[in-house]
């Protein structure tokens, strides 16, 4: 019985050389439409389905392949008895070999097609023939990646035939493929059509591997990153440009999604620091030297190693200090010139980069994988729900102001969090501690460690104080303002603390845990 490949492609990539050594290798080739006519005009001999099925394509090519005369040439069993006489009495050839790549919907959306074309690009036989072809695996060989083309042949030139462990590869390969183009499918049409269901009963996410990193969160964990196939229109740290220096890694990824998040909080010149999710150092200032330096200054031993993120272009200045100690990133809408070739004449393995979309708000849901699951939620793009002041004392302008930023700022740290901050800069930063008082307490500390005085300074809590203890604390320490959610049931006696210390306290009605 004569070998028989089916070729239909929308990526011709390699299909005229893959056609030509099916051919030499003895291989009637089968094909319909575009995939035909390029291959007839390259000498290749091809039977049209239309010659098999006895049926022409008809709607425009919306059907050709849905016919027993190719979907029986693909899952007959060949070892089964029964499935071969059927075969042979319907006139059925068996088919060996499927080559298929689907109608280009990725490419459709991202050219910024209308609903009817993109539509249109959504591929029916493609898939059946793909799925049909995977599931009979023990006899067909399904390829949908025109780079499997060469090592296909070369075991056909080797073996004859590929392997079984060959065709299961492929065949894997093969039903991702087809699960997830029906994802971008899926996840388009829940925007076009208006619908944005954020919890569907059952949930796919489209997603493919940009790059495969050194290691994971440690040297003996494997990682990748994966980005969006279709055009991400908010922030992407995932699909921003390293302009220079070192691959990045998963923590440095992690690092800059953290730093990015916080910088943005601000509409003025701003400079964030952050060291292992956390940062270490915030400032809001005139320019953008002056905020990096006072974000530095608030903790340069942590610093050390750490990503350091601007919320505008940074400038031949700013780079000049930025060399003087060791840092992992540097993120930035954009480098000035000259700031950039300072940058990289100076430091060969610092990674530039630049941040995609940096203007807008990062898109879709939030996921989390946890053992035998997936928790989504909502982004937490908000900042505050009410801005009420229950205290008898009143902040003052200035305090506002603080209190606002280290609100900001709170927002991004691990919970517990406590961020004390004066003058629009941190003053000291406690990070996940089991305890909100040890967060306190961490962070005055490092107020202390470099040189900064807490006194009238004014404290944010990402969560409402279960008790009046971190208040008190507080008052030791010369806080003269408190911004945190409320909400606990101890308010009442939360608020009395304050008052008894002449603290103002704001109450924002909006919780941000961070974990």
């Amino acid at each position: 019985m004569k070998k028989r490949a089916l070729i239909s492609v929308s990526d011709k990539r390699g299909v005229v050389d893959f056609a030509k050594a099916l051919v030499e290798l003895g291989y009637e080739i089968i094909s319909s439409s575009g995939t035909a006519r390029v291959l007839k005009e390259n000498s290749i001999p091809v039977i049209e389905v239309s010659e098999i099925t006895g049926f022409p394509e008809i709607m425009g090519g919306r059907v050709k392949t849905l016919h027993p005369k190719i979907h029986g040439g693909l899952l007959a069993v060949r070892d089964n008895p029964e499935y071969m006489k059927q075969l042979e009495e319907q006139g059925i050839e068996p088919i060996d070999i499927v080559a298929i790549n689907l109608y280009p919907f990725e490419e459709t959306v991202k050219k910024g097609a209308d609903l009817d074309e993109i539509i249109e690009n959504i591929d029916i036989g493609g898939p059946a023939m793909v799925r049909a072809s995977a599931k009979n695996h023990k006899f067909v060989t399904i390829i949908v990646d025109p780079d499997d083309y060469d090592f296909v042949i070369n075991e056909l030139r080797e073996k004859g035939e590929t392997t079984l462990e060959t065709r299961r590869r492929l065949a894997l390969k093969a039903f991702r493929h087809t699960a997830f183009y029906d994802s971008v499918i899926s996840a388009v049409l829940n925007e076009k059509f208006d619908i944005n269901e954020k919890f569907p009963y059952e949930l796919s996410i489209p997603v493919r591997k940009r790059a495969t990193l050194r290691y994971g969160e440690n040297p003996h964990q494997e990682g990748a990153i994966y980005i969006s196939p279709v055009e991400y229109k908010g922030l992407s740290i995932a699909e921003s440009e390293v302009l220079h220096g070192k691959e990045m890694s998963y923590n440095n990824f992690l690092d800059v999604e953290a730093a990015v998040n916080l910088v943005k909080e601000f509409d003025t010149t701003a400079c964030v620091i952050v060291k292992h999710n956390n940062p270490c150092g915030v400032a809001v200032r005139p320019n953008q030297l002056e905020a990096y330096k006072e974000a530095l200054a608030r903790d340069p031993k942590s610093a050390f190693g750490g990503i350091v993120a601007f919320n505008e272009p940074v400038k031949l200045d700013t780079a000049k200090a930025l060399t003087e100690i060791f840092l992992e990133v540097i993120i930035a809408p954009d480098f000035e010139k000259d700031a950039f070739e300072y940058l990289t004449q100076k430091k060969k393995n610092l990674r530039l980069v630049k941040v995609k979309n940096f203007d807008k708000n990062p898109e879709g849901m939030e996921y989390r994988r946890i053992s035998g699951g997936l928790l989504v939620q909502d982004r937490d793009l908000r900042l505050y729900e009410k801005w009420e002041v229950v205290t008898k004392r009143q902040p003052t302008p200035e305090e506002v102001e603080d209190l606002l930023f280290a609100w900001k700022v709170v927002k991004h740290v691990k919970s517990n969090s406590v961020v004390i901050a004066k003058d629009k800069a941190s003053v000291g930063i406690g990070p996940g501690q089991t305890s909100r008082v040890d967060s306190l307490e961490t962070a005055v500390k490092k107020a202390k460690e470099f040189g900064f005085s807490t006194e009238g300074a004014v404290l944010a809590s990402e969560a409402f104080f279960p008790f009046r203890d971190s208040v008190d604390e507080a008052a030791k320490h010369g806080i003269k303002a408190i911004i945190q959610p409320g909400g606990s049931i101890r308010d009442p006696e939360v608020i009395e603390a304050a008052d008894e210390h002449g603290i103002a306290m704001v109450f924002t009605g909006m919780r941000h845990f961070k974990h």
